[in-house]
């Protein structure tokens, strides 16, 4: 066999036509063993080799790994080690005089490169737009969520070891391992997409993969109008507020589209500002010219080099920021957030998980007291209630829509109570044919704290017309 690097030709009259991630068959109702429970199936282009193929693709695969040089495959780029391999297949198909079409050749190809340099059978999702969380629960069980709803998908592993030796590569990806001795491992993909893994002894039904894909479009608050999210003079209110400077906590669950629209609203930042932002997992996309992103870091193998948001936290007040943006906020760094917020720096946001605006508050207080400092639960109070001017409430709701359904003004502490009070609130009104929530985003009270600083920063007129019934 020739070595390793002259390219194949295609023979006459056939051609491979690469798969489409995007053109997937969803079938609502399934009741093969596979779904007993009428779950939503997402059927996808992923090829499922007969047993014939797969032996041969094993056989092609063992062959390919004692023969080439893994250091030179690492330096090729993807067309060329396409190329490079589909010339392998077809010499060793010939030389084998192996009954297999070119077609099948193709598919091969492709299958072993995303096991050599991708997350196998995963790519075919990783390169759907539309999905946002891929969930493996076990080598032949993988579910998605597709524009909010969950389907199980026809994707499958070989077997539980294929998922391993995935799972493998991508810990060793950002230099962490995956075994029995640490059997968790939190990771990033190369396009920013974040991963969690966990594996047996702890994960009792075989490993366990869940990737919350990152999007490259930066979504806008008028796009968010344009789907639905909320409504335009609910916009209009957070376009103000953000340009006002007023600090902003966005609060909802899990998936709920909070970081989202802490992209939405951070590029409302004015591009004289010095912006730090802060994450577990850089996934904040701001314009501006003047932005500082620092990211922490988990421990390594050994245990030791950990950098908590706290800890970068307390750097960034050192670095003369306009505004601080923290991804999330979970912990002890709630503290030192918001004594940013009430300490010159105006307009800083972080995101927070909660159910509702009211327990945002309730969250917030608890972190503080996870600072390990013995306050009174009214000082607690008084440094939320003169920290925080609005918290924005996201949620996922049942027909797998995301919509801001509170928008509520905090306004100081009185009598050992934060005074809060909705802004604006979605109202459920019926469900359509279609399954999908019906509503309607109304204003319920005028934002006395906030009209005296839109009047300050010139937006008063703005702020009034915002307000303005639909």
């Amino acid at each position: 066999m020739p070595p390793f690097g002259q390219k194949p030709s295609a023979p006459p009259g056939d051609s491979f036509q690469e798969k489409d991630s995007e053109d997937v068959r969803i079938v609502e109702k399934n009741s093969t063993d596979l779904n007993p429970f009428d779950l939503a199936k997402l059927e996808t282009k992923s090829v499922h080799f007969s047993e014939a193929v797969s032996s041969f693709r094993n056989q092609i695969f063992d062959r390919l790994i004692n023969e080439i040089d893994l250091a030179t495959v690492s330096k090729m780029k993807k067309d060329e080690l396409h190329q490079e391999i589909e010339r392998f297949i077809t010499e060793y198909t010939e030389e084998n005089q192996a009954r297999i079409t070119y077609h099948e050749q193709q598919q091969i190809a492709e299958d072993i490169i995303n096991d050599m340099i991708g997350l196998g059978p995963l790519e075919i999702l990783l390169a759907d737009p539309l999905i946002n969380d891929i969930m493996v629960n076990a080598y032949n069980t993988i579910f998605v969520e597709r524009q909010g709803k969950l389907y199980l998908t026809d994707v499958v592993f070989r077997s539980p070891r294929h998922v391993m030796q995935i799972s493998q590569r991508i810990a060793n990806m950002i230099g962490r391992r995956i075994d029995e001795s640490s059997p968790m491992v939190d990771a990033r993909l190369a396009d920013g997409s974040r991963v969690n893994i966990i594996i047996p002894p702890v994960a009792l039904d075989g490993i366990s993969i869940s990737i919350r894909k990152f999007s490259n479009k930066t979504i806008t608050l008028d796009q968010m109008v344009k789907t639905g999210s909320l409504s335009q003079h609910m916009a209009d209110f957070l376009k103000v507020a953000a340009q006002c400077r007023l600090n902003i906590i966005v609060s909802g669950g899990t998936g709920a589209g909070k970081t989202t629209l802490l992209n939405a609203l951070s590029q409302l930042i004015s591009p004289n500002e010095r912006i730090v932002t802060l994450e577990d997992s850089a996934e904040l996309q701001l314009a501006q010219p003047h932005v500082v992103r620092l990211e922490s870091r988990p421990p390594n193998v050994e245990g030791e080099g950990t950098i908590k948001i706290a800890d970068l936290l307390k750097n960034a007040l050192r670095m003369r920021p306009d505004r601080i943006i923290v991804g999330e906020c979970r912990g002890a760094e709630a503290f030192d957030m918001l004594q940013a917020m009430n300490t010159g720096h105006d307009g800083s946001m972080s995101t927070v998980h909660a159910n509702s605006s009211v327990e945002a508050l309730s969250r917030l207080e608890n972190m503080l007291l996870m600072t390990g400092h013995d306050f009174p639960s009214q000082v607690l109070k008084s440094y939320i209630g003169d920290s925080i001017n609005l918290i924005v409430h996201v949620d996922r709701m049942r027909d797998g829509r995301r919509r801001l359904t509170q928008i509520t003004e905090i306004n100081g502490v009185k009598k050992g109570v934060i005074q809060h009070q909705d802004i604006f609130r979605f109202h459920y009104t019926h469900d359509d044919e279609e399954g999908i929530i019906q509503g309607e985003f109304k204003n319920l009270n005028k934002p006395d704290s906030f009209v005296e600083i839109a009047r300050t920063f010139k937006f008063e007129d703005d702020l009034m017309k915002s307000l303005r019934s639909s």
